[in-house]
């Protein structure tokens, strides 16, 4: 299970590229930190049970913030 969260940890580097060279560094900068969380994590040899305990919260806040930017932040913006 470790191994995969060092896959995440490439993916979100990939697109922390990806992001800054398209300019979006505040985007970028979150992409950052979110791969050093993976990799950190990937080195703290937990359980598998635990990894999976911080992969489901992980992907609740995720959808959380995500609900709340597109709802509030997103969706007043836009001109009709």
């Amino acid at each position: 299970m470790d191994r995969m969260y060092r896959v995440l940890g490439f993916w979100t580097g990939i697109f922390t590229v990806m992001l800054y060279l398209g300019d979006l560094k505040a985007l970028a900068l979150l992409f950052l930190g979110q791969t050093a969380f993976f990799v950190l994590l990937s080195y703290l040899k937990l359980s598998e049970r635990m990894y999976m305990y911080i992969f489901g919260a992980y992907l609740t806040i995720f959808f959380a913030g995500f609900t709340y930017y597109t709802t509030f932040i997103l969706v007043p913006g836009v001109e009709h």
